[in-house]
């Protein structure tokens, strides 16, 4: 019986780590025991969860100044670990760091770089209304100043971050830790992946739950992402056995019955980070604690999901970035950019599809989401969906002349009383609050025991 080999334009796409003049050594990565990427990028900056004594930090890496960095400027306005860091899709220079804290706030960054250390008080914005510590933090790929968080009160909440204000509020009907939020692909839905073994599909301008599936039966949780234009949803976890790492398509019209059921990858114990290229219908697999990355190719046959190849390495990865599409190096063919953190080194790996011609290679480089929003907040709160903006990378990205507007409409923190004699009176007023309180209990006990 003859072999067949599935014909592919990925199927010799390479993986290159940077040389080490090419990759950020000497930073400190954080030590919190949350499972994030810690880590994200874009064309300007590279963001790294910091080490810090007391509080929590962010590391602001130029992507100019690689080598050995020197004294790293700290985003460092947190009193908790920062738990998750996401740039704004449209604009290169603000970042939203969710915290330990409960809270979130939003981050202004000079064009050049940070020269000196953020504090609380250079926040462009403080995000108010989780009541415990905040896991994730995602931006909508298409509305302008969209952000949802999820923290482990179990709520997902979305905002304006430029007004500073709630949209909408999800009761997110997890009973465990929330792992991962995913954004499809015209940003009008959430996967939502927990520790409860769930994986669930929220509308958020519903405010509700449209639907849950158990996925995979480890417990010790995974990730999901959205398969692009293909509005699949895929998920990683573990094996019932809690060794086994799995992998699983859904979708979302019918998640009763997964379009490719679990299914074994290989045996380790770390959790695996999926990053899709809706472009090339790429996804790659790194896993925490392993130096490998698989990748696969996502197409409409009846397989769905067929292995490519794998990146190998013996440095164990501890967090992992991909470099938005904008930002690839087309000249080279370079499809997809991944930045492994390693120890004290941030390394940019770079994936290749190997060619003769020095031609641009229109046919692996479609036109790609660009800098430009499609939808303003306001809008997309109001109901309107919108595909994400494309740009062709034929010249090289030109990037828009302007950036996405962001005119923060600050919001400030409560103030409580000043002065002794203010806190006095406002204990007063406490004090008459509780003896009503109390009556009125009494009251309904009374009438309670009447009608038995």
């Amino acid at each position: 019986m003859s072999k067949f080999v599935r014909s592919s334009k990925y199927r010799h796409v390479f993986g290159k780590p940077a040389r080490s003049e090419d990759c950020f050594s000497g930073i400190k990565l954080s030590k919190t025991a949350w499972d994030s990427n810690l880590i994200k990028a874009n064309p300007k900056f590279v963001a790294v969860c910091w080490e810090t004594g007391g509080g929590g930090a962010v590391g602001i890496l130029n992507q100019k100044n690689t080598g050995k960095l020197g004294t790293v400027p700290l985003v460092a306005g947190h009193k908790g670990p920062v738990l998750d860091i996401d740039f704004n899709p449209f604009n290169d220079n603000l970042l939203a760091t969710a915290s330990e804290d409960c809270y979130v706030k939003i981050w202004h960054l000079p064009d050049a770089g940070l020269t000196s250390n953020l504090t609380a008080e250079n926040a462009v914005q403080d995000l108010r209304g989780h009541t415990r510590k905040v896991g994730t933090c995602d931006f909508n790929p298409v509305a302008n100043n969209v952000l949802a968080t999820s923290a482990t009160d179990y709520s997902v909440r979305l905002w304006d971050i430029e007004k500073g204000s709630e949209l909408f509020t999800v009761n997110a009907a997890a009973t465990n830790i929330i792992q991962c939020l995913a954004w499809n692909y015209n940003g009008s839905l959430l996967a939502q992946l927990s520790k409860d073994k769930k994986l669930r599909l929220i509308d958020p301008r519903q405010s509700k739950v449209a639907s849950e599936v158990t996925g995979h039966e480890g417990v010790k949780g995974g990730r999901c992402t959205w398969l692009g234009k293909k509005e699949l949803i895929f998920s990683v976890g573990f094996g019932k056995s809690g060794s086994q790492r799995q992998y699983a398509i859904y979708d979302p019209k019918d998640m009763s019955k997964p379009v490719v059921p679990p299914t074994n990858i290989d045996s380790s114990a770390g959790i695996l980070m999926p990053f899709y290229d809706s472009d090339t219908n790429c996804l790659f697999l790194a896993g925490k604690g392993d130096g490998n990355i698989r990748y696969y190719e996502i197409t409409s046959d009846p397989g769905i999901i067929f292995y490519l190849s794998e990146y190998k390495s013996n440095s164990p990865t501890k967090g992992m970035a991909s470099l938005p599409k904008r930002g690839v190096d087309v000249n080279n063919n370079e499809i997809v950019r991944l930045y492994k953190v390693v120890d004290d080194i941030v390394e940019p790996i770079s994936f290749t599809v190997p060619r003769k011609s020095d031609s641009f290679a229109d046919d692996i480089f479609p036109d790609c989401a660009s800098d430009e929003p499609a939808l303003s907040s306001s809008e997309w709160a109001g109901g309107s969906d919108a595909d994400p903006k494309t740009v062709s990378l034929a010249p090289g990205f030109v990037k828009t002349s302007t950036k996405a507007e962001f005119n923060p409409v600050k919001q400030e923190a409560p103030v409580g009383p000043a002065t002794e004699a203010e806190l006095r009176e406002e204990y007063e007023k406490l004090k008459k609050r509780v003896a009503y309180l109390e009556a009125e209990i009494i009251k309904k006990d009374a009438r309670i025991k009447e009608l038995e």
